[in-house]
């Protein structure tokens, strides 16, 4: 049985957007960040553009350039607590540069996401990394998608 999860699902205001919120339906978000989670949680995602985007992360990381997904991570038990913000042109970029559908890197990005709210980290070492790799084709696998590496 998958954990329970509060989902807020937001969208910015950006060139694009519709097409954004066709692919992330909230039944569908929340299908694939419950294969993610481990306890039960309370996320927030918000689909930005550009602008605010890199605003978030020049703010958050120091760096100036907007990225695919940064997580904001506050408790992780009892109950995993976060904020997902992805870049909605970003994503749309990397996917279309990546040969991938744009449902099947959103579902990627917020499965690294939801996992990054639980602790794990690709920058720490190269084991931490492989793990997680290995965990987000596993579960995307599981979900339907192929290997997003």
């Amino acid at each position: 049985m998958t954990p329970a999860l509060d989902l807020s699902l937001q969208f910015g205001a950006f060139p694009g957007a519709a097409a954004h919120r066709q692919v992330l339906r909230p039944a569908r978000v929340r299908h694939w960040m419950a294969m993610a989670l481990l306890r039960p949680a309370e996320i927030a995602v918000r689909i930005v553009g550009s602008e605010e985007g890199q605003s978030l992360n020049r703010q958050y990381r120091g760096k100036d350039y907007a990225t695919n997904v940064l997580t904001f991570d506050y408790t992780r038990e009892p109950v995993v607590s976060a904020d997902l913000v992805l870049c909605g042109p970003v994503v749309e970029r990397e996917a279309r540069e990546q040969g991938k559908t744009l449902e099947a890197h959103y579902a990627h990005l917020l499965v690294h996401g939801t996992l990054h709210a639980q602790g794990y980290d690709h920058e720490a070492d190269e084991r931490e990394a492989a793990e997680m790799e290995a965990v987000e084709v596993l579960l995307l696998g599981a979900l339907g998608y192929p290997n997003p590496y």
